[in-house]
């Protein structure tokens, strides 16, 4: 029977005047998969934190289950200067060198980037570590902010297959549809300060929502009928003395009409983003003949040579490739603020290139206000005149809306930096946009409305983004970026994405050489029956008894897990070796037995 291990009770949280939450109330077991939805600043990250116990609730509580491990991806910077990987995961996790190396292996991080300093691996790979450092833990339930944001589409797929096999539920909250799609079984909308959960995915919730949004829309539309008859009666009616009765009960008829009227919510059609057009030119965008990309120095380093393209205008080109390949570097080449090591760049006549880098809006002035900075940006565009309400559509549309476009930039946050910088740069009429990760500051229903309006974009496109729905929506190229290279991609982007899951999955499987041999004994039965049926009765209970001791014996070795555990978080700071030793090595005893215990109900 599936335990509620953490329910939330009348939660209410507010910062100022703006209710986040008002009266949530949410029970999660623990075989629930959650996706959670919402708009940026609608609660969802706060909601995780009062799980986590890392923000306070102005009232109401948290009912955990005493049995709940949690387990959660850390989004602020758990990294020391000068450590390692390897050193920052036996730092992080306390556990043995071979417990931190068995869960670096799930995702894929090798000794070379386990002896590497941390700080200097890409955003991708850290994100790995995080990943790695609370799998160590052995939760029982996760909590996953954003934690597709950085990562490349292998290890995103890594990810996948990682939470389809966990022994346990979470909680996800993320932009990338298909990303929850395949991950999660319930959803979870938070907005408005409700939080609404529907059993089914985020499709099944999708649909529910357009279905009742429609009767909805019937409904009032049968109302609103209803209530022009009330009214046209009472107007004929009402002065003439043998109706006045009658004409009174339908005033009164039509009071109560207004209880009858169902609230319509269209959060994502609320979304629309339109971008000036660009250009009207044909012909060829972007010529590159034996280009090299890198870095300069003696000697310099070469990220990919030979590169030779020829795309034309109109185009829309999906940059795709593991973390550190160098797809960031082919933008800032292509931009203009990395020179080429060799060969010709060679862009169209009159081609203006705006560019979107990730921390780039750093560099908005900090006394400007979010109007200020996209009237100027809007100013800047070549072309007629963009109107002022033009500009407030589009800050609107990320979610600078009211009395937001007068805050200062100095104010925002990150998030909203980024989201204020992308907005300055679609308002600049650009015939090329250089987009590198535009999805990762953005909710579900602005990145939906952002692929829309890009789709609609007349001018030449290069986006890096690993959001699957987004890249399959805008891109009518995809060009890999790997192993020193840099390929147009000719059979598409779904052919490309199932390479990538082959290539991931072949590479997470142990060689055939590294699989430890089966004894001979199981290898004799797998190609022998018992003769008769008393050898065959003796097999199956020989089967029987193996189970069953094996289902008596791991409560106690948990047992002892926990007692272990409990011992050493008695004093973390204190090493104690028999007790970190003998965890281990019960912990390695359970997995065993756990595995052959599947073997052997499998026989049966």
């Amino acid at each position: 029977m599936p335990r509620t291990l953490i329910h939330c009770q009348d939660l209410h949280k507010a910062y100022g005047a703006d209710t986040l939450l008002d009266g949530i109330e949410l029970a999660i077991q623990d075989d629930h998969r959650i996706g959670v939805l919402g708009r940026n600043g609608a609660g969802k990250s706060t909601l995780c934190r009062i799980i986590l116990e890392e923000e306070a609730a102005d009232s109401g509580r948290v009912v955990r289950h005493e049995d709940l491990r949690l387990g959660y991806l850390e989004q602020k910077d758990p990294f020391r200067d000068g450590e390692t990987a390897g050193e920052f995961l036996a730092r992080h996790t306390g556990a043995p060198a071979w417990r931190c190396g068995e869960a670096a292996g799930d995702f894929l991080i090798g000794p070379a980037q386990l002896a590497t300093p941390v700080r200097s691996l890409s955003g991708g790979w850290q994100t790995r570590l995080r990943l790695a450092s609370m799998l160590v833990r052995e939760p029982n339930f996760l909590i996953l902010d954003e934690p597709t944001n950085y990562l490349d589409l292998a290890t995103l797929m890594l990810l996948e297959d990682f939470l389809k096999g966990f022994r346990g539920g979470f909680i996800i909250v993320s932009h990338d549809r298909e990303f929850l799609r395949r991950t999660c079984g319930q959803t979870l909308e938070v907005g408005d300060g409700r939080a609404t959960f529907h059993p089914g995915n985020i499709d099944a919730w999708l649909d529910y929502k357009r279905a009742r949004n429609e009767q909805a829309e019937h409904k009032n539309a049968a109302v609103a009928q209803r209530r022009k008859e009330l009214e046209e009666f009472i107007a004929r009616n009402q002065a003439k003395a043998s109706k006045a009765a009658q004409a009174q009960s339908k005033a009164k008829m039509l009071d109560r009409l207004d209880q009858e009227v169902v609230e319509v919510a269209h959060p994502d059609a609320e979304v629309v983003i339109t971008l000036p057009n660009a250009e009207e030119r044909d012909g060829s965008a972007l010529r590159l003949d034996e280009l090299a990309i890198g870095y300069p120095g003696q000697p310099a380093k070469v990220i990919a040579k030979g590169i030779t393209i020829d795309l034309d205008r109109g185009s829309r080109v999906a940059v795709l490739g593991d973390n550190g390949q160098g797809k960031s570097t082919l933008l800032k080449t292509l931009a203009g603020n990395l020179a080429p090591l060799a060969g010709r760049l060679q862009w169209g006549y009159g081609i203006r290139v705006g560019h979107y880098a990730q921390h780039v809006f750093q560099a908005i002035p900090a006394d400007q206000t979010v109007h200020q900075h996209l009237a100027r940006c809007a100013d800047a565009a070549p072309g007629p005149m963009i109107t002022t309400q033009q500009v407030l559509d589009l800050a609107g549309a990320f979610l600078f809306r009211g009395d937001a476009v007068d805050k200062k930039v100095a104010v925002l946050s990150g998030g909203e930096r980024a989201r204020l910088c992308l907005a300055g740069l679609l308002l600049g009429r650009h015939q090329v946009l250089l987009l590198d990760e535009p999805t990762n500051h953005l909710d579900f229903a602005t990145v939906e409305a952002l692929a829309a309006a890009l789709c609609n974009y007349n001018g030449t496109l290069f986006v890096v983004s690993h959001d699957r729905t987004f890249v399959k929506t805008v891109a009518t190229h995809i060009m890999e970026v790997k192993d020193g290279r840099v390929d147009l991609v000719g059979d598409g982007y779904d052919a490309y994405v199932w390479r990538l899951q082959q290539q991931a999955r072949a590479a997470h499987q142990p060689k055939p050489s590294q699989r430890p041999a089966e004894p001979a004994a199981q290898a004799t039965t797998a190609t022998t029956s018992p003769a008769t049926g008393r050898e065959r009765r003796e097999a199956v209970n020989k089967l029987r008894n193996r189970i069953k001791a094996i289902e008596r014996e791991l409560p106690l070795l948990d047992q002892r897990r926990k007692a272990l555990e409990a011992a050493l978080a008695i004093d973390p700071t204190v090493y104690k070796p028999r007790e970190t030793d003998e965890l281990g090595e019960v912990q390695e005893r359970i997995a065993h037995l756990e595995e052959e215990w599947l073997e052997l109900s499998e026989q049966g």
